[in-house]
């Protein structure tokens, strides 16, 4: 890479990570290398244990490696504390879950304005942004109502407002279609997809679904703790 070149978007180098000690010992990640650019569009597959719910643990800060380095945007996340971690997660990053972890008998609005409220904004402004994202994802007419009054497609597309509204650089979806049906699936896939490609939003998702991950550009498979595969895929549009 040149002086002036912009460093990869997240590095993982030789990241390892083991749980437990002696006959209780597994190893989650064997040593694994992996670059995403900006702007990129990568679903990770691979059987359960293969390690790849570990890795996006491990690129959201929400788990640190035994070994091996973690760059994001350039910054060598393993000299960072844990609250410098939690700031990088608040500030760079948005998570999209299988189970939607909406809070119950709160607004769709209450709810994509939760995650604002850490960064201490105003709460007009905190509002606005929340109305915002909503807008995006195509739900401002349901603003005022709770999950329970919402599809498990439309409660997906407040969760997916959720991670926009503090603007991230990077979407990190565990699952995010394994809760819902074929239609809203496609649905919520076409969101990432224009998200991606429109916002240049960079999207990480995990899933063991083939049909979803033809929606990415970039398939990343997972084997007993090592990438046993990475290609660029295709996208056939439309």
């Amino acid at each position: 890479m040149s002086p002036d070149a912009e460093p990869p978007q997240i590095a993982l180098r030789a990241i390892t990570r083991v749980y437990g000690q002696g006959e209780a010992m597994v190893r989650a990640l064997r040593g694994i290398d992996l670059t995403v650019e900006a702007g990129d569009f990568l679903a990770i597959m691979g059987p359960s244990g293969s390690g790849k719910s570990t890795a996006m643990n491990v690129i959201g800060c929400l788990d640190t490696p035994s070994a091996g380095s973690y760059h994001f945007q350039g910054v060598d996340v393993s000299g960072l504390s844990r609250d410098q971690r939690a700031l990088l997660r608040r500030n760079y990053l948005g998570f999209v879950f299988q189970g939607y972890n909406l809070l119950p008998r709160t607004s769709a609005l209450d709810n994509v304005e939760l995650p604002l409220i850490y960064k201490g904004l105003p709460r007009a402004q905190r509002i606005a942004m929340a109305r915002e994202a909503l807008d995006k994802v195509g739900l401002a007419h349901r603003a005022h109502h709770d999950p329970s009054e919402l599809s498990g497609g439309q409660q997906q597309r407040v969760a997916i407002a959720r991670a926009l509204a503090g603007h991230p650089g990077v979407i990190l979806a565990d699952e995010p279609t394994g809760n819902l049906d074929t239609t809203r699936s496609r649905e919520i896939m076409e969101l990432l997809s224009g998200l991606n490609r429109d916002d240049g939003i960079t999207i990480v998702m995990v899933t063991h679904e083939e049909d979803m991950a033809e929606y990415a550009r970039r398939h990343v498979n997972f084997l007993d703790g090592l990438i046993a595969e990475d290609h660029l895929h295709q996208v056939t549009e439309g």
